[in-house]
């Protein structure tokens, strides 16, 4: 997670969501509207088995399908390394042609195993860039789903980007309400909406949202995407601290906010915060202010993979604020926000 996104590693998307969100019907419209390049879809559950079909799976087993406008559908039963593996054969040795990687998950998929995948295996991780986490969320039953299905609730904190669909078969405060619950889960990622699942691919495609960046996205808002309007603001979702919590989901999200950071003392904060809470940890990301440094600290992890570097220098002093974003089941928020405050130089 320390690297860089390099230009001749694969890029792949990762894209999520419980069943009936529209995840088909996103990579239809990208696949019609992308011919530009060649793209390979991983379908399928990953693991001994297959929830499609109920049947037991103990080998990978690969079905390539070359579309009409040259990409490819790939059906894989069994594991995603053993998958990734074969592919990246294949392509090395011009029997697969392909530019970028689209993994589509089943509903029932919680992603958690699948992007550890990228960071524990050795050929994965020289020869592939996971570009980011896409969970498209069906507006209609996201509510009913949150309440009954936990892997919902991981689907949506483990998300860079999130697509809304359907949402033309519910009312106004219908939808506050699911964008305030979408945004106490995950109040990193920026929403979407789909219209007809049609949104542009600039909106889900190369966002290299695990790039250790300076950018540190909080409550940028929810955005329509209509092929007859301009991109729209339309949501600005309370501040965490001060909605009104219905509901008992055991993801949310926490912010931490000092100024000047001791590089000694939050150094030993993230390590014990990982080594404690780390397999709680859906998500995190900081950009942080060090004392005596002109440039940013990044900080990014998945549970108990972290990177860390330098980005670029603050401009002004003002500006100097450090923030740590951490998408995460229940943590003890009051405790850990007073470790934090005392990393704050002297």
């Amino acid at each position: 997670m320390t690297e860089q996104f390099s230009p001749s590693l694969l890029p792949v998307t990762l894209l999520t969501g419980f069943l009936g969100s529209g995840k088909t019907t996103l990579i239809n419209y990208l696949l019609e509207n992308n011919r530009d390049e060649k793209v390979i879809i991983i379908e399928n559950e990953f693991g001994p088995v297959n929830v499609d079909s109920n049947l037991l799976n103990v080998t990978t087993d690969i079905q390539i399908v070359e579309m009409t406008n040259g990409c490819i559908c790939c059906t894989v039963q069994g594991e995603l390394t053993d998958a990734l593996h074969k592919l990246h054969e294949q392509k090395i040795t011009g029997k697969l042609q392909f530019d970028r990687l689209i993994i589509e998950t089943t509903g029932l998929a919680d992603p958690a195993p699948i992007i550890q995948t990228f960071f524990i295996d050795d050929l994965i991780r020289e020869t592939v860039q996971l570009d980011a986490i896409i969970t498209l969320v069906d507006a209609q039953h996201i509510l009913q789903h949150l309440d009954e299905h936990r892997v919902a609730l991981s689907q949506i904190g483990f998300a860079d980007r999130i697509i809304l669909t359907k949402t033309d078969s519910i009312d106004e405060p219908q939808k506050t309400k699911v964008l305030n619950r979408i945004h106490n889960i995950n109040n990193k990622a920026i929403i979407f909406e789909a219209i007809n699942g049609q949104i542009p691919k600039s909106q889900w495609i190369d966002i290299h949202a695990f790039d250790l960046s300076d950018e540190l996205t909080i409550n940028k808002g929810f955005f329509v995407i209509n092929p007859n309007k301009k991109l729209s603001a339309d949501f600005k979702p309370l501040p965490l601290q001060k909605q009104t919590i219905s509901w008992n989901d055991n993801i949310c999200s926490y912010l931490f906010e000092a100024g000047d950071l001791d590089i000694k003392k939050i150094g030993t904060f993230m390590e014990t915060l990982v080594e404690q809470y780390g397999n709680d940890m859906l998500r995190y990301k900081g950009v942080l202010a060090i004392k005596d440094n002109p440039q940013r600290l990044i900080v990014q992890g998945v549970h108990k993979v972290v990177g860390f570097d330098y980005g670029s220098p603050w401009s002004a002093s003002s500006e100097r604020v450090s923030r740590l974003v951490i998408i995460s089941r229940t943590l003890p928020f009051d405790e850990l926000n007073q470790a934090f405050l005392q990393t704050i130089a002297d």
